[in-house]
């Protein structure tokens, strides 16, 4: 929560539907697992919407993309398991080569006219650079320009993609708040001490992604916030959030 506030920025009045839309197998557990966690703890009700089947992330020059596909599917299910989400879905597109284009958007606004969420939950179209170390993805952007198109103006207006409400009985849906993860400029961050060992858990699901678990986990526990402690450790996920009034 943010300094100085009394109430948590997710302490809401009743438990919530939650949309996670991202690009790849991984995403919602590295971005913000913890987050996740924390929800599904207090209720609420979670769901994945992954656009990529995330085939090009695997190190066996061998394998091929179906194998890759499948395997990473699998990986997600179960990690997705751990954090209690409720439906995991892939769009299957290819990874690494997503657009944002019409078609995308369309299918993204059915997702959201779809399972109706009160709560949608993407990443920042706009963080291309973290410091002089990371380049982000093209597909982890686009996804977050793609989702936040689709919700403004598209998914709560009647004369964007009227097939969806003529063909699919699909009616317009917006989400009443939008969490922005893997952001620059956060304007809320959450204490996720309590969840930390289920996102770290859920990521270790992913295998094919981690490399050696005991070095993976160290490099999970290294991110511990600054308000650490030597008797007590802390740490954070931080989001933009977007709230429609």
């Amino acid at each position: 929560m943010n300094e100085g506030d009394l109430k948590a920025p997710d302490d809401w009045e009743k438990p919530q539907k939650v949309l996670v839309i991202l690009a790849h197998p991984d995403d919602p557990e590295f971005f913000c697992g913890a987050t996740l966690a924390r929800w599904a703890r207090a209720g609420h009700e979670i769901h994945y919407f992954l656009l990529t089947g995330g085939d090009k992330g695997f190190n066996d020059p061998q394998a091929t993309a179906g194998h890759i596909r499948k395997t990473r599917r699998a990986e997600q299910e179960a990690a997705a398991a751990i954090i209690g989400v409720r439906t995991v879905r892939f769009l299957g597109l290819e990874d690494g080569y997503l657009v944002p284009s019409i078609e995308l958007r369309r299918e993204v606004v059915r997702a959201i006219r779809q399972i109706r969420p009160d709560i949608l939950v993407t990443c920042d179209p706009t963080h291309l650079f973290a410091g002089d170390y990371y380049i982000n993805h093209p597909d982890h952007r686009y996804t977050g320009q793609v989702v936040l198109d689709a919700v403004f103006p598209a998914a709560n207006n009647p004369f964007f993609f009227p097939e969806l409400i003529k063909d699919e009985d699909l009616q317009p849906h917006r989400p009443r708040e939008v969490w922005i993860s893997l952001t620059g400029n956060p304007t809320v961050i959450l204490d996720v001490t309590d969840t930390w060992e289920t996102k770290v858990r859920a990521l270790k699901e992913h295998k094919s992604q981690i490399g050696d678990p005991k070095e993976f986990e160290q490099r999970m526990r290294s991110r511990k916030s600054e308000k650490s402690t030597e008797e007590n450790e802390y740490y954070e996920e931080k989001f933009r959030i977007i709230r429609f009034r």
